[in-house]
């Protein structure tokens, strides 16, 4: 009523600028200027970028990369005990715990390669004293080993199948008694628990 003129020409260009405001924020298809895609046409567009030939060039670099990536995951997991990354023949509870038992114990075995350069030493001296004694050696420590891998795979098998009823445990024992014909230091993957040590 007491409202100037020039208020008054004023107010309804600000509403319909407030208007158009409003509609611009409420139109979903104002800031992309094109209607949302149905899911079928958008899995396929994904689908068809996925599978965008490629030259057999840069088919060949992007398999080399991958399986490299997955060979740094496993060397990795080889050191750690990852036992997400590790190769096929290492995986498993009951590898593991094969693993285990054998990291856990003294093993004749894995002493085979130190006295074998030991007795190829005292073998090459022009000594028949010591050649006898190199020759006596040798069927000692093959004797020892073989005994100690009996007795070693005997207690494996029954202590697998003590925990593991239900898995399976073909091949466990072997892999076991090849992993003590390896040095400590040199076993892939690293061994997990401490000599003397229950698994």
């Amino acid at each position: 009523m007491f409202r100037s003129r020039a208020k008054e020409e004023k107010a309804p260009t600000a509403d319909k600028a407030l208007v158009t405001d409003s509609k611009q924020s409420r139109d979903p298809q104002a800031p992309k200027g094109r209607p949302t895609p149905k899911r079928s046409e958008a899995r396929s567009q994904r689908r068809s970028v996925a599978n965008t030939p490629m030259t057999r060039k840069e088919a060949a670099k992007r398999q080399r990369e991958t399986r490299r990536v997955q060979m740094e995951k496993q060397r990795q997991a080889l050191a750690s005990g990852d036992e997400r990354y590790l190769p096929a023949r290492d995986k498993g509870p009951v590898r593991k715990f094969a693993r285990d038992f054998i990291d856990s114990r003294f093993n004749v075995a894995e002493f085979f390669l130190p006295m074998a350069v030991v007795i190829l030493v005292l073998s090459m001296v022009r000594v028949a004293q010591l050649q006898n004694i190199a020759l006596l050696l040798w069927l000692v420590v093959i004797v020892l080993i073989v005994l100690d891998s009996i007795f070693a795979g005997f207690r494996l098998r029954k202590q697998l199948a003590e925990r593991f009823p239900g898995h399976n445990r073909r091949g466990a024992v072997f892999y076991g008694l090849l992993r003590a014909l390896q040095m400590r230091r040199l076993r892939l993957p690293k061994p997990q628990v401490k000599r003397g040590e229950r698994p």
